[in-house]
């Protein structure tokens, strides 16, 4: 199978403009993002509506494509992208612009889902573990995933599923384990072109999660496992942080 992986990145940002563009480590954000998964795809590309985040990306020699500025997902831009680039593949992975630190583990992890010829998306969990506390597991921000025992996304949701009802909430995550979802997803190259046409649904309305939609779809959403917490970049406090790690994992004093 010939897996493309494409780099949605967008310069405009609510919370961070010009995000792609921040400095890490002494790299652009998207650079580090380009280099963490160059070796484990058999194509890269950035999709970006900027002149800015183009021309830095050709500044790396990372190749990039431009695509339009009214696209409401990266879904969606991943798509636009794969009918720009022209070129066959079987599997679309789509690795956000502000994930510096994704792991060649996890994109091994999500490939490994197509071995299975009837998965037709996949994505990654991560077990929420006792240690990190109820706060963790009530975060709004961190989306929870309830899965078959096929390892098949039945539903996503913000709030904490499944209710365990009779038990203390402190005791929860001893309990049961809960699954926190990584945004990392992958795609048949036929299926993303599908998805993609696909109205908003009521789920995804309510819970501003557009998987949702694929399910309430009828699509499967095969889901592997991953034990590594990546540190995403949504704020320049992020990015504070992650320079902090990078510094600990490169040794940098």
């Amino acid at each position: 199978m010939r897996f493309l992986c494409i780099i949605p990145a967008r310069y405009a940002s609510t919370r961070f403009p010009a995000k792609p563009l921040a400095i890490l480590g002494g790299k652009p954000v998207i650079e580090r993002v380009y280099e963490q998964v160059v070796q484990n795809m058999d194509a890269v590309y950035v999709a970006t509506d900027d002149q800015r985040i183009f021309d830095a990306v050709k500044g790396f020699g990372g190749k990039v494509v431009m695509t339009g500025t009214d696209l409401k997902s990266g879904t969606d831009r991943c798509q636009q992208a794969y009918q720009k680039i022209g070129e066959k593949y079987d599997v679309i992975v789509n690795v956000q612009g502000d994930e510096p630190f994704i792991h060649p583990s996890q994109l091994d992890a999500i490939k490994r889902c197509f071995d299975d010829p009837t998965t037709q998306i996949a994505t990654l969990v991560k077990p929420f573990t006792p240690g990190q506390g109820f706060d963790a597991l009530a975060n709004v921000n961190s989306p929870k995933v309830v899965v078959d025992k096929n390892m098949r996304a039945i539903y996503f949701s913000r709030s904490i599923i499944p209710y365990i009802r009779k038990g203390e909430q402190k005791d929860w995550l001893s309990m049961h384990t809960y699954y926190k979802h990584i945004g990392l997803y992958a795609y048949r190259a036929e299926v993303l072109a599908e998805i993609t046409s696909l109205p908003q649904s009521s789920l995804e309305i309510a819970e501003s999660l557009e998987q949702l939609r694929w399910i309430e779809n009828g699509y499967t959403i095969k889901v592997g496992i991953t034990d590594i917490e990546t540190i995403g970049i949504d704020t320049p406090d992020d990015l504070a942080r992650a320079e902090i790690f990078l510094a600990s994992r490169e040794g940098v004093k």
